[in-house]
């Protein structure tokens, strides 16, 4: 049996023949078909998160699982967390170099190298994570997503969503927009530049500092996630007040990213089998973070958590301050413009019904 590995020692280089259909030339197209179906792949896949970590540490080992248990074997994925491999922030270029094949983060984290994949993660005070699948898999998000990400050789999948989150720990009531002003706060992406337009300072630390950073008071406040991840940190031990609702990220679409020639070396099933892999990881992770969000949240409040609301005029300048923020950046990139009109069409779309169905419920209720 043929085993192929595209693994950083081989650098990818050796896939042409791959990419081709089949490394030697078979006597008929039947026995192509068949030295293809045996071939195996091992993949390494680098992520942000702690290995093991609730819902995202989880989430990328049952990817792996998944991949594995739906190719019969064929293809194996290796996961690695966090600084196993690779550093947290670098998790984009290992996969864009060949050091790993596939990578497991949050788009937002590379709005350095790419304005717009912001807006693949979660926009403020923008879509659910409801409308954020809607817009992926029936509005071209998930193909512009693809477009936006392919001259750097790297393929993105949506594979989970937290769902709604907190608005953060923060070590001094939030009364007035003038509490936000020198705040030093953990806050990633769109959300982050809204807060330093606001005054504030804001910083991107991987996960497993954040503990360290609110209780020496490297930071004063930090977002996360939500109740389930930010309890298994123990945030609630370094912070005196959490705050709600999460205007920052109102869905979060975390992705696969995928080498594109370690993609394009697999024949079609498997192709196939990844994507319908992270199809399903992204409906699982989303209804787990649901379902122990609030057996955590439930927790929280029964220890004492100090749970706050923001305050409706802060929330309003935040959103004014966020329009301020897309403008910038769609008038400074064109990607990030076309991304921006096809984000705010969907919205304005499923507006109306998500108005009419869910919020109207929800009021209610």
């Amino acid at each position: 049996m043929k085993r192929r590995k595209f693994l950083a020692s081989a650098g990818l280089a050796g896939t042409a023949g791959l990419m081709a259909g089949c490394g030697r030339q078979p006597e008929t197209a039947a026995e192509c078909a068949q030295n293809r179906a045996q071939e195996q792949f091992e993949w390494k896949m680098v992520t942000a998160w702690p290995r093991d970590f609730p819902g995202l540490g989880t989430g990328a080992n049952h990817l792996a699982e998944r991949i594995g248990q739906m190719s019969g074997g064929r293809l194996s994925v290796k996961v690695f967390g966090g600084n196993e491999l690779v550093p947290p922030f670098e998790v984009f270029d290992a996969v864009q170099q060949g050091t790993a094949e596939m990578g497991h983060a949050a788009p937002y984290y590379w709005k350095g190298k790419i304005p717009a994949a912001q807006f693949f993660a979660g926009v403020p005070f923008g879509m659910t994570a409801q409308e954020l699948n809607g817009w992926f898999y029936y509005g071209g998000g998930i193909d512009l997503w693809q477009e936006t990400y392919a001259p750097f050789g790297v393929v993105p999948f949506p594979i989970g969503n937290s769902s709604g989150q907190m608005g953060g720990w923060f070590n001094k009531e939030i009364n007035s927009l003038e509490d936000l002003k020198g705040l030093k706060m953990r806050i990633p992406g769109l959300g982050g530049e809204v807060l330093k337009r606001a005054g504030g300072t804001p910083q991107n630390i991987p996960g497993a500092e954040i503990f360290t950073a609110l209780q020496t008071g490297t930071i004063d406040a930090t977002e996360w996630v939500g109740p389930l991840n930010d309890q298994a940190y123990g945030l609630q031990q370094a912070a005196k007040y959490y705050y709600y609702p999460g205007w920052h990220e109102t869905g979060t679409a975390l992705e696969a990213i995928i080498n594109q020639q370690a993609l394009d070396a697999l024949p079609e099933d498997l192709r196939q089998i990844v994507k319908y892999a992270c199809q399903s990881a992204n409906l699982d992770m989303l209804s787990e973070f649901m379902a122990r969000n609030g057996e955590s949240l439930a927790q929280l409040r029964e220890s004492g958590v100090d749970i706050r609301a923001f305050p409706e005029d802060v929330l309003r300048e935040l959103q004014r301050l966020t329009g301020e923020v897309l403008m910038d950046i769609v008038e400074d990139d064109p990607v990030s413009a076309r991304v921006y009109e096809s984000f705010t069409g969907f919205l304005n779309t499923v507006r109306d019904w998500s108005a009419i169905s869910e919020k109207f419920i929800l009021n209610l209720r």
